[in-house]
C-alpha cells in the first residue's frame, strides 16, 4: 500500500559536491503585490504570527494525497484504506513532533481556539482554572470558572503567582493555562517551571503552543506538560487543522464535543459513545488533508531546527536592533529586551495610529504586518497604555531585505 507521507529532506549541492542543509521553503515567497503609486514589488510578509504561508513540502504532500482522497475509518475500498492509513500516520507524526507520551490522546481539531474550547468542554465539573491575563483569547476565554492573574513582572513572578493561585483554589480538579511563546511580544514563558508548580499543587497544565512550535521544538514529556494545543495555519500548513494533545482521561470521560457519526459506538434507544478520546471528539468526516498537511509540516521542520533557529535569531536581532535605533518607535516587552523570544516584535510609533502605520507599510512599501490588539486585548492594553500596536513577525520566508525594508519605511514615517 503506498504511503502518502514521506520525509522531506531538501538540500543544496555546492559545486565541490558538499551537501548543505537548508531551511524549508514556503510557497509564494516572491509573489508581487501592488503599490499605491501603481508599481509592484515582491511582498515582504512580516505577519507570520497571524497565518504562515504554505511550505512547499506541505503543498507536495497534499498533492500526493489528493488522487487517493477518500473516507476515513468507514470504507473498505483501496482509496479509503490508503487515506485512513495516512490519517493515522499523521496522528503519530504529530505525537512524535510534540514529544507526547505514547498513551496520550492526539485529537485533530480546527485550530488552537477549537482545541482549548474542547479542553474546556472536557474538564470535570467544578474544575478551577488559573490563567494569566497575558493570554491570547483562545486560552483566556473558554473556561467556565477561571481565576485571571495580572501580567507578571518577571518569569519568576509568573511561577510564584501561579503557585499561590493554585494553592488557594478550592478542593477539586485544577488546571493552569499558559502560553509557551507570547503572540504579542514573542517572549518565551517558563513552562517547565510552571508545570512543576502546577503538579506541586495537584493541578494539570495546558500550554498554548501556537506561537512556539513554528519556531522551536516542544517536548511535552520532558517539560512535564499535561496538554498542548497548536494550529496548522501557523505551522505552514494552512489547511484548517489543529491539535489538542495530552492526557486522555478527561477527554474519554466527557461527552463528545460534537455529536455525530464516528463519535458513536452504538446508536439505538440509547447511545453509547466511542471509548477512545480521538474517536469521541472527532465526529463527522475528519479533515484528512488538513491532518496530512500538518504532519508534513511537522516532518519538514523537525529535521531543520538548528537552521531554522539560526535563521530566525539573526533576523530577529537585526529587527530589534533597528527598532531600538528609531527614536519615535517603542517595542513592547513584558520582561525586558534580553528575555528570550521567538521572531515577534510589537511596537508603537509616536504620533501614528497603528492602523495607519500598517496601511502605509502595505500601500507604499509592500509590507504586511498586523495592527490592533492581536486577540490579546488585556495584554496589549497593559503594554500599550490602553492603545493598539503594530506587530512584525518573522518566518521561514523572511529575508534581510524584508527586515531592512520595514526599518527604512518606519524611519520615513517618523520623519513625517
Amino acid at each position: 500500500m503506498p504511503t502518502l507521507l514521506s520525509p522531506i529532506t531538501p538540500a543544496v549541492t555546492r559545486p565541490e559536491g558538499v551537501r548543505v542543509r537548508r531551511i524549508p521553503r514556503v510557497v509564494g515567497a516572491d509573489a508581487p503585490v501592488p503599490l499605491r503609486d501603481g508599481g509592484r514589488i515582491p511582498y515582504a510578509n512580516l505577519d507570520y504570527a497571524a497565518s504562515a504561508p504554505c511550505l512547499e513540502a506541505v503543498h507536495e504532500a497534499v498533492a500526493r494525497a489528493l488522487p487517493y482522497y477518500s473516507s476515513v475509518h468507514r470504507g473498505a475500498g483501496y482509496a479509503s484504506q490508503v487515506t485512513t492509513a495516512a490519517y493515522e500516520e499523521a496522528r503519530e507524526t504529530v505525537r512524535a513532533f510534540l514529544g507526547a507520551w505514547r498513551r496520550s490522546a492526539v485529537v485533530f481539531t480546527r485550530n488552537t481556539t477549537d482545541s482549548m474550547n474542547l479542553l474546556a468542554h472536557a474538564v470535570p465539573a467544578g474544575t478551577s482554572v488559573v490563567v494569566f491575563e497575558t493570554e491570547h483569547h483562545a486560552s483566556l476565554l473558554p473556561w467556565r470558572r477561571a481565576v485571571r492573574l495580572p501580567a507578571p513582572a518577571t518569569p519568576a513572578e509568573a511561577v510564584s503567582a501561579a503557585d499561590r493561585a493554585l494553592r488557594s483554589c478550592p478542593v477539586g480538579p485544577r488546571l493552569l493555562v499558559v502560553t509557551a511563546a507570547s503572540n504579542v511580544t514573542g517572549e518565551l514563558w517558563p513552562v517547565a517551571e510552571l508545570a512543576r508548580a502546577a503538579h506541586r499543587n495537584g493541578a494539570r497544565i495546558a500550554v498554548d503552543a501556537a506561537q512556539l512550535v513554528p519556531h522551536r521544538p516542544l517536548d511535552m514529556t520532558a517539560l512535564g506538560l499535561d496538554y498542548a494545543a497548536f494550529s496548522g495555519h501557523k505551522l505552514y500548513a494552512p489547511f484548517g487543522a489543529g491539535v489538542l494533545a495530552g492526557r486522555a482521561d478527561w477527554l474519554r470521560a466527557a461527552d463528545p464535543y460534537l455529536k455525530g457519526g464516528g463519535a458513536s459506538a452504538s446508536v439505538g434507544a440509547t447511545t453509547r459513545w466511542a471509548p477512545a478520546a480521538e474517536q469521541r471528539h472527532e465526529a463527522g468526516s475528519p479533515n484528512v488533508l488538513g491532518a496530512i498537511a500538518l504532519a508534513a509540516a511537522c516532518t519538514a521542520l523537525s529535521s531543520r531546527w538548528d537552521e531554522i533557529a539560526a535563521h530566525e535569531q539573526a533576523l530577529t536581532g537585526r529587527l530589534r536592533a533597528g527598532l531600538s535605533a528609531l527614536p519615535r518607535v517603542r517595542e513592547l516587552s513584558l520582561w525586558g529586551g534580553r528575555a528570550p523570544r521567538v521572531g515577534i516584535a510589537s511596537f508603537t510609533v509616536d504620533g501614528w495610529n497603528a492602523r495607519d502605520v500598517a496601511l502605509t507599510l502595505s500601500e507604499e512599501h509592500g509590507i504586511g504586518v498586523r495592527d490592533g490588539r492581536f486577540c490579546a486585548h488585556p495584554f496589549v492594553r497593559h503594554l500599550a497604555g490602553g492603545g493598539t500596536a503594530v506587530r512584525a513577525s518573522l518566518g521561514l520566508g523572511t529575508t534581510e531585505e524584508h527586515v531592512d525594508r520595514l526599518l527604512t519605511a518606519l524611519a520615513g514615517l517618523t520623519e513625517r
